[in-house]
């Protein structure tokens, strides 16, 4: 009995010259499929002669598409991506969306709140990518990210802001009750500074603190962190003076396990952007997600 959909050839064969073309070598595309070299390479020949038509040009080492090679490489390559989201249509896999963060976000602004995302969202999974390295939306499949700076953050990109760079430099209340709190430049020289990559204590000092009358102010000692997550730890304990986002060490400024130096806050014009591409992969999960992020930064 003749087949409704006409003839075609053995899916065996098209996996072989899907792979091959595009690895352009059947010995990888071999290992990609769990067969030899030469069983890839028969299952081309074998192809070749139904067609009738030549797909590959053979080298030495190495292979190139012919013309028509090229064309059905595309279609057959487009028939198993359908046959594969009609598979992934009965099975879908659980709605998640990722969020790209730097690791001081995610530990001291994102994780404390989580408990109350898995409340509000039941049913979608939240994928954390924590790096200081720009996350890239399409080759690392990521949704949403958080950076620092001011938009426009690139093409094809929406941005909205969730905070203003608001810096506050803090210590441990130990600290400044053992070395009495500083109230001019000068005094600043009773501590150690603790730097980030984000952390401008000469702008600050020269803005927020009278020199020292009749003196030159001290250089003070300084630890340089490459996290600002670090630069906070060290402040807890008690290692020195930290100067950081005031959201990032908000729940510590109020149970009492830092203090602030001094009153002053220092505004940037930067901030923190929630960015996402305009096209989305499930655009109705993603919205809740970013959604729920704002409110978060607005309480």
């Amino acid at each position: 009995m003749t087949s409704p959909l006409g003839p075609t050839p053995s899916l065996n064969a098209l996996r072989a010259f899907e792979a091959a073309s595009r690895h352009l070598n059947f010995r990888l595309a071999g290992l990609e499929l769990g067969v030899t070299q030469g069983a890839v390479a028969q299952q081309i020949r074998a192809l070749e002669a139904e067609l009738g038509l030549k797909l590959f040009e053979r080298h030495p080492r190495t292979l190139v598409l012919t013309h028509n090679g090229q064309r059905y490489a595309t279609s057959v390559r487009r028939a198993f991506e359908m046959l594969a989201d009609a598979t992934q249509g009965l099975r879908p896999e659980p709605l998640h969306v990722t969020v790209s963060v730097t690791p001081t976000f995610a530990t001291k602004w994102l994780i404390p709140r989580l408990a109350d995302y898995t409340r509000l969202h039941p049913g979608v999974d939240l994928r954390i990518l924590a790096t200081e390295h720009l996350s890239h939306f399409q080759t690392e499949a990521v949704d949403l990210a958080v950076r620092y700076g001011r938009p426009p953050f690139g093409p094809g990109l929406t941005a909205d802001l969730l905070f203003e760079e608001c810096l506050v430099a803090v210590g441990s209340p130990l600290l400044l009750r053992r070395s009495g709190p500083p109230g001019t430049a000068g005094d600043i020289g009773r501590y150690v500074l603790l730097h980030d990559s984000q952390s401008p204590w000469a702008d600050y000092l020269a803005q927020h603190t009278p020199p020292a009358p009749g003196a030159s102010d001290p250089t003070p000692q300084a630890i340089w962190f490459n996290q600002t997550t670090l630069a906070i730890d060290a402040a807890l304990t008690g290692q020195g003076l930290a100067l950081v986002q005031k959201d990032f060490v908000a729940q510590d400024l109020s149970a009492g396990r830092l203090a602030k130096v001094f009153e002053e806050e220092a505004h940037t014009g930067a901030g923190y952007y929630l960015v996402a591409p305009r096209k989305q992969r499930a655009p109705e999960v993603v919205a809740g997600v970013r959604a729920w992020l704002r409110s978060q930064a607005g309480a």
